[in-house]
């Protein structure tokens, strides 16, 4: 039996593995320009990835449900996930005193390669 839940949050899943791989090698490129940068792009980029992964067990833990349920778990998916990227770039930039523009390329690269790795997904599935 074909369940969507599990093969949407498997898929979910990749794409924040995904999304660390390109992280891990944004921080290792900004490594070139010295450690507090190579700690600020791992910084945002790792806030973006605990913000998708809460993203995803949120949205997709507790199984089939009503549409008015499921869509309210994504929003609030959606909500958990910027509220943990705006702390930790918070954390990033204030609490630590990081450089921003690394912080910023490391949440902007996660970004896009959750985004690709969902695409990436969702064709295979086609």
């Amino acid at each position: 039996m074909h369940d969507p839940i599990a093969a949407g949050r498997r898929s979910a899943l990749r794409a924040v593995a995904m999304q660390a791989i390109v992280v891990a090698l944004v921080a290792a490129a900004f490594l070139l320009q010295g450690q507090r940068h190579a700690l600020a792009a791992a910084g945002g980029g790792a806030a973006l990835l605990v913000g998708n992964a809460l993203s995803t067990l949120l949205a997709f833990g507790g199984g089939i449900q009503p549409a008015g349920i499921a869509m309210a778990r994504t929003l609030a998916g959606a909500m958990v996930k910027w509220l943990v990227v705006l702390a930790g770039l918070a954390l990033v930039l204030g609490g630590w005193r990081l450089p921003a523009i690394p912080a910023l390329v490391g949440v902007g690269m996660g970004l896009v390669a959750h985004s690709v790795a969902m695409i990436i997904q969702m064709n295979r599935r086609r």
